[in-house]
């Protein structure tokens, strides 16, 4: 009833630039935290950015100053603009939403994407 759907991955070269949205959809009353995670193969899922409904942010050592998260809470979409990209942040990116449904029973429900796939070559 509620999905989140990535979209923008890619292939970039090394200092190149990517913008990924992530857009739900279905019966969502209110979402509140929204983030972005990316899993390398052979590595652990990692946070890379977050978002509140509020406007605060927070992100990975990693990619601070070169990662920007930003949301539209009108359209239920949550935003990751990539800049200065290098090859280690080749990984595949999920979109994580916590959404409260309408007419829902048990409050929050955490909504993950399928996932884009970004590859940096360097």
């Amino acid at each position: 009833q509620v999905q989140l759907v990535e979209s923008g991955g890619g292939l970039v070269q090394a200092g190149g630039s990517l913008r990924l949205s992530c857009a739900g959809s279905g019966s969502i009353f209110d979402i509140s935290a929204m983030g972005w995670y990316r899993q390398a193969p052979g590595k652990q899922r990692e946070l890379v950015a977050s978002i509140t409904s509020g406007g605060s942010t927070n992100y990975a050592d990693s990619v601070k100053g070169r990662f920007t998260i930003s949301r539209d809470n009108a359209k239920n979409t949550v935003y990751l603009q990539m800049t200065s990209l290098k090859p280690e942040d080749t990984a595949v990116y999920y979109c994580h939403a916590s959404v409260k449904r309408w007419a829902a029973r048990d409050g929050y429900l955490e909504v993950w994407g399928q996932g884009t796939l970004v590859t940096v070559s360097s």
